[in-house]
């Protein structure tokens, strides 16, 4: 099998931050996390682009899938709006989250906080 590889760059200022890992020895997603610089309140129904400092070259004929964790869904409501986000083979910009709150109190994301899993 071809080991497919894909070039990861930081934005400037985020070098602190852990780069996408994988959790567990079966984990099928690596954890994105949050770059924010100052912590980002999500009200109830309210929804939130959430920085990840990432910028991805993905290969031509494949694709990045941005998931919800499952735990943030369970305990606060927080779900990937566009669930799975998609990164394309062309897009260049920086990865963002697109985070909705459909839990009954605010949700307050964190630099750092994992947020998602690509």
């Amino acid at each position: 099998m071809k080991k497919l590889t894909v070039e990861v760059a930081r934005k400037p200022g985020t070098e602190d931050l852990p780069l996408p890992a994988y959790q567990s020895e079966h984990a099928s997603g690596m954890d994105l996390v949050a770059a924010v610089d100052a912590p980002l309140a999500i009200a109830p129904g309210a929804r939130a682009l959430v920085p990840t400092g990432l910028f991805v070259a993905v290969p031509p004929g494949y694709e990045a899938q941005v998931r919800a964790r499952s735990g943030l869904a369970i305990k606060s409501g927080l779900c990937v709006l566009n669930g799975p986000g998609t990164v394309d083979a062309d897009y260049r910009g920086e990865v963002g989250v697109i985070l909705a709150n459909l839990g009954a109190e605010g949700f307050t994301v964190e630099r750092g906080m994992r947020i998602a899993q690509m």
